[in-house]
């Protein structure tokens, strides 16, 4: 996460992160909900630091650049929509929806889809994680509704498989057979389902599919809609590979 040593005032670092609007910070104030690390008297208009200023007597939450792992159950959609449906945001604090700059997913799971998914307000950090040159590796691990053919392995390897309405073939991804119809596919790509167009483009069909690696994240002991957040020390300027869970957050 982003930290900063220059002091902004107390209305605005609260309205950033989510836990009002900037003209409710008097009455909190008032009320002893928002103090000071050394009690020292506040205004709304007070230049303050980050870490000097307690919600409840909680620290605050992380300012800017914060980044979040996520154990995303199926069933919910990664979208801002609330029309859409149920959304991987209502597992976090509702404050989070409200922080500034937005929390978005980096990349999406559909809506049928589990596993990790990776959440930040760092615009940077999204396109980094995104952009095909970095060529990200993500695994995935799907059920089939039939057995395999044999030759999936090696199509899938050779660069050459062309999905339905593109015009450029996938890149080379590596499939690893767990057994007929239980598979793992190591993509760097994030076309539109890719991974359930791949086996629908040599005659196959998914019908359960879960992302158990980004980069070298995993899983770990998270059980579904559980999520970790992590610190700007675990983000590599150079190599978004990594990236490292510190601690959990239960629902």
């Amino acid at each position: 996460m982003k930290t900063s040593n220059s002091k902004v005032r107390l209305d605005k670092l609260l309205g950033s992160l989510g836990y009002c609007a900037r003209r409710e910070v008097a009455a909190l104030i008032k009320d002893g909900i928002v103090t000071h690390t050394e009690n020292l008297p506040l205004k709304p208009d007070t230049k303050v630091l980050h870490e000097e200023i307690r919600f409840k007597g909680e620290p605050l939450d992380p300012p800017s650049g914060m980044v979040i792992l996520m154990y995303k159950p199926a069933g919910l959609v990664c979208s801002h929509d609330e029309g859409e449906g149920r959304l991987v945001y209502d597992l976090l604090p509702p404050r989070w929806r409200m922080r500034d700059p937005k929390i978005s997913t980096i990349g999406r799971l559909d809506k049928d889809t589990s596993g990790l998914l990776l959440l930040t307000d760092d615009g940077a950090l999204l396109h980094r994680l995104t952009s095909p040159k970095h060529k990200v590796p993500k695994v995935y691990e799907a059920t089939l509704d039939r057995p395999l053919n044999g030759d999936e392995a090696a199509i899938f390897a050779s660069g050459t498989l062309m999905l339905h309405g593109e015009k450029t073939p996938c890149l080379p991804s590596k499939l690893t057979i767990l057994d007929d119809t239980h598979v793992a596919l190591e993509i760097t790509e994030g076309r539109y389902h890719q991974v359930r167009r791949m086996f629908a483009a040599v005659g196959n069909h998914v019908t359960a599919l879960h992302r158990s690696h980004f980069g070298d994240l995993r899983l770990g002991d998270l059980k579904e809609g559980e999520y970790q957040i992590l610190t700007q020390e675990e983000i590599p300027n150079e190599s978004p590979m990594r990236l490292q869970p510190i601690r959990n957050q239960h629902l």
